[in-house]
């Protein structure tokens, strides 16, 4: 009975407690994170291009 009873109390609280996102707040997000992980890569892209040619640069001394 327990395990029914958590179930009912969790679709209750799905469906009159939680509050959702418009449509408008779901995709200002969603353009939020793309730009975020564009940043993210493009940081990460240069760290690598940076230490690629320091690792050219130091092999090449010897």
């Amino acid at each position: 009975m327990k395990l029914i009873d958590n179930i009912k109390a969790s679709y209750q609280e799905l469906v009159y407690k939680v509050t959702w996102p418009s449509r408008k707040e779901l995709a200002n997000s969603a353009v939020l994170v793309m730009v975020a992980s564009l940043i993210l890569a493009l940081v990460v892209w240069f760290m690598d291009f940076c230490f690629e040619h320091l690792m050219t640069f130091i092999y090449g001394l010897f």
